[in-house]
């Protein structure tokens, strides 16, 4: 039995969720080395990666001049990226601490942002006008407990013809105990209602210590995300895995170029992540 499976009402984790991640905004503003992006040409990894599959499905294979909405964008570095592709950008995220950081690297930049507090799940009602691209990506979806909720939300976002992108850690790579020293699944793959409860003094990024050390996550079967998308009657243009990752899932991945994966050995032995592409018609 997963000693981590824990009952926990949605309320309830979020707020624990949000505790957390408002805490870890100082250490990221740190850890994520904003002072690349005084470099106007200077993109973050995350996005350079992603444009490299969304271009493709875009009318004229560019962001200029559409209007993207970019959910859960923590404190900007990829919506500011996106903006500097050509986007008109609005980031939408729970935490007031990351929006203001995100604020702020957004005017340090001169990159004109618009900047949107609101849980992810709540983001039609949030959010004003609807918008050409819908992004979210890496580290995203684990923390949503609804996936139908949540591509509800998309589709009311998009306009007609409307693309929406996604590129997330793989569910397979989740379901691995990140301490073994071999490859070995530990936790569901399959979600059931109920949350992975962790606590972890520590970030993916940055130096420090966390007071909020409690956070919830849920499991997503890649079959449970394919069908909340078409079920809320978006059209499947692309799908695609991937082998490295940008953060360090475990001790035993390597530096790649962007990222990390497994040891060359087995790195076509488990995807990291995973990647969706979808219009609204």
């Amino acid at each position: 039995m997963d000693e981590h499976r824990v009952e926990v009402d949605w309320s309830s984790a979020r707020a624990t969720n949000l505790r957390n991640w408002d805490e870890r905004v100082p250490m990221h503003v740190e850890g994520y080395e904003l002072h690349a992006f005084d470099d106007p040409e200077h993109l973050s990894d995350v996005v350079e990666d992603d444009l490299a599959a969304l271009l493709p499905f875009l009318p004229a294979q560019s962001l200029r001049g559409l209007d993207l909405c970019h959910l859960q964008c923590h404190i900007g570095t990829d919506t500011v990226s996106l903006a500097r592709a050509g986007a008109r950008v609005t980031g939408v995220d729970f935490s007031r601490p990351a929006l203001r950081a995100a604020s702020a690297l957004a005017e340090r930049s001169g990159v004109d942002a618009t900047w949107i507090e609101s849980d992810v799940l709540d983001a039609r009602s949030a959010v004003s006008g609807d918008f050409d691209v819908v992004y979210t990506s890496i580290g995203t979806i684990g923390w949503l407990h609804d996936l139908d909720r949540w591509a509800n939300q998309i589709v009311q976002l998009l306009r007609p013809g409307g693309t929406f992108y996604i590129r997330d850690g793989h569910p397979a790579l989740f379901s691995l105990d990140e301490n073994s020293e071999t490859l070995t699944t530990r936790y569901a793959y399959f979600g059931d209602g109920r949350a992975l409860q962790w606590d972890e003094e520590s970030s993916y990024s940055g130096e420090g210590t966390l007071a909020n050390t409690r956070t919830y996550e849920w499991p997503h079967a890649l079959s449970e995300v394919f069908g909340a998308i078409l079920r809320a009657g978006l059209r499947i243009l692309h799908f695609d895995e991937g082998t490295t990752i940008p953060w360090k899932f475990s001790s035993r991945m390597v530096d790649v170029p962007h990222g990390f994966a497994w040891p060359e050995a087995e790195r076509d032995l488990i995807p990291c992540t995973f990647t969706i592409v979808a219009r609204r018609d």
